[in-house]
């Protein structure tokens, strides 16, 4: 039986149905070629399923709306994967997927234990953060350390010269549940990059010392 692996990709959130429908009308048209860049940027997402290898399964839900991302309606369609997931699990969310994840298994049980719980970039409620946009999703840490229980191993991982989400966002998830693993970056931004051999050695290294311990 392969490894499951689950990935949740980020996306944007507005608070104001105005504010998503002036966001339409600026936001660049990445998916024609007449205005895409003469190199086209490749995401390290598009190779994740060759470059953990054979004995992966690669889950990457197309999450409903991902341009006005609502939190119940994220909700009901993760839970329509439930059916399809066994063995040894992995769930991994980047930016929003993140903060999804934060907030979804901090406050529902799942019919699985994950292996292994990967927090990426992620946003969460803390003191003089502006969450008029992304509120739904957000959680405050110290309701997150609850997730320690719920899989063997909770991992955080961020680059300090994020650009859209603190560093100190990480920091305060990991005080709040020094339990977990914090895994910092210096140049890798929010996680918009080309490779990210750092996350599959560390997905293998789980899933095989579990096997292991089997």
């Amino acid at each position: 039986m392969k490894k499951q692996v689950v990935y949740i990709h980020g996306g944007e959130s507005f608070a104001n149905h105005a504010d998503y429908l002036e966001r339409l009308k600026t936001m660049d048209l990445w998916h024609l070629e007449s205005v895409a860049s003469d190199v086209p940027f490749k995401k390290w997402t598009g190779t994740f399923s060759e470059d953990l290898g054979d004995a992966y399964e690669v889950i990457m839900p197309p999450m409903p709306n991902k341009q006005n991302a609502k939190f119940s309606e994220w909700s009901i369609w993760f839970e329509r994967h439930f059916v399809h997931l066994s063995g040894e699990v992995t769930l991994i969310g980047c930016s929003l997927g993140a903060m999804f994840l934060a907030k979804y298994l901090s406050q529902n049980n799942i019919p699985f234990r994950p292996v292994a719980v990967i927090l990426m970039a992620g946003a969460y409620r803390l003191p003089g953060f502006d969450d008029k946009d992304c509120g739904d999703f957000l959680i405050e840490p110290e309701k997150v350390s609850v997730l320690s229980e719920k899989t063997d191993e909770l991992i955080i991982m961020h680059s300090k010269d994020d650009f859209l989400v603190p560093y100190a966002h990480a920091e305060a998830l990991y005080q709040a549940i020094p339990q977990a693993t914090l895994m910092s970056f210096e140049d890798k931004n929010h996680f918009l990059i080309p490779e990210f051999p750092e996350l599959t050695k560390k997905i293998k290294e789980i899933t095989n010392n579990k096997t292991l311990l089997a």
